[in-house]
């Protein structure tokens, strides 16, 4: 059984950093791309940053340059690099991973979701 299991969340002022991190277990998911969504309330999922299997990434214009996604293999883990955090990055964040190597922003496109791990950004 495939589980994705976030860690990492908190509370944080505006302009902090933060590390989430996602860890896989019961596949290994180093030819497959990976993703992180995030869902504030009352809003849509909408998609933050994904990276290919052979690490290349893409990254919403909403935090082009201050998020960045990562992939270490050999801990079948990905992560997302949180800095000058903005309240409107409030959120749940989630981890997702697709059954091809390519990426995709589309929440469709991904098979394996995990639980969420909540981001809060105070002013």
């Amino acid at each position: 059984q495939v589980q994705l299991v976030e860690s990492g969340g908190g509370l944080v002022q505006a302009g902090g950093s933060l590390r989430l991190s996602c860890a896989a277990s019961g596949r290994t998911f180093s030819n497959y791309a990976m993703g992180w969504f995030r869902q504030a309330p009352g809003k849509e999922r909408e998609f933050v940053a994904a990276i290919s299997w052979i690490s290349r990434t893409r990254t919403s214009d909403s935090v082009k340059e201050r998020f960045t996604i990562s992939r270490d293999n050999a801990k079948n883990s990905v992560y997302l690099r949180m800095n000058s955090l903005k309240p409107e990055d409030t959120a749940v964040y989630y981890c997702a991973g697709r059954d091809v190597g390519s990426t995709t922003d589309l929440a469709d496109g991904y098979t394996y979701w995990g639980q969420g791990t909540q981001v809060t950004v105070s002013s």
